[in-house]
């Protein structure tokens, strides 16, 4: 069931990018909504209702997810960047993807809002200066972690994702 949950293995952070792994990192960023939507354009709604592991979320409640987190994620950042290490809030991901939205939603809209909310981060990221992203977070999960572990994170936390899906698609041969 762990290559079923992690197929691409746990993240673990690189305490000290060089400016070059950094850049790397964010030019991931636009790469996620371009491959979501090449792998789920041919996908049926009944497809997309399928979840990626026995007793795991659906790729309809992943895509819903992904925009969740994002937004979650990009709120933290800013938040590092203007307070002095803020504690940021957990939410129940669990619940979230109960709710009647990532059942009623179409994925095009999460996919757009990804969309929208990548370009407005990239836009961030590319404005800050080398030693912002040794401004630090606090997380109830992670503890504390720089800007830089937070980039990763998120940029990896995308690819954990579409890798779970990737791997569904494989396995079912669609």
């Amino acid at each position: 069931m762990e290559h079923l949950r992690f197929p691409m293995g746990h993240f673990v952070p690189n305490l000290n990018p060089t400016i070059e792994e950094r850049t790397t990192s964010k030019n991931q960023i636009p790469d996620i909504v371009n491959t979501l939507r090449v792998m789920l354009k041919d996908l049926t709604s009944e497809q997309l209702e399928v979840p990626y592991r026995p007793d795991g979320w659906t790729i309809q409640q992943i895509i819903h997810h992904l925009a969740d987190n994002d937004m979650n994620a990009y709120l933290r950042f800013k938040r590092a960047l203007t307070e002095d290490e803020p504690l940021s809030d957990s939410y129940r991901e669990d619940l979230w993807g109960e709710l009647n939205d990532y059942k009623d939603v179409p994925i095009k809209t999460s996919i757009l809002l990804l969309e929208m909310l990548h370009s407005r981060f990239l836009i961030l990221l590319n404005g800050l200066k080398p030693g912002d992203f040794n401004r630090k977070l606090k997380t109830q999960v992670l503890g504390k972690i720089s800007l830089d572990t937070a980039l990763q994170r998120f940029v990896w936390h995308n690819q954990h994702h579409i890798s779970q899906i990737k791997s569904l698609i494989e396995r079912k041969g669609w």
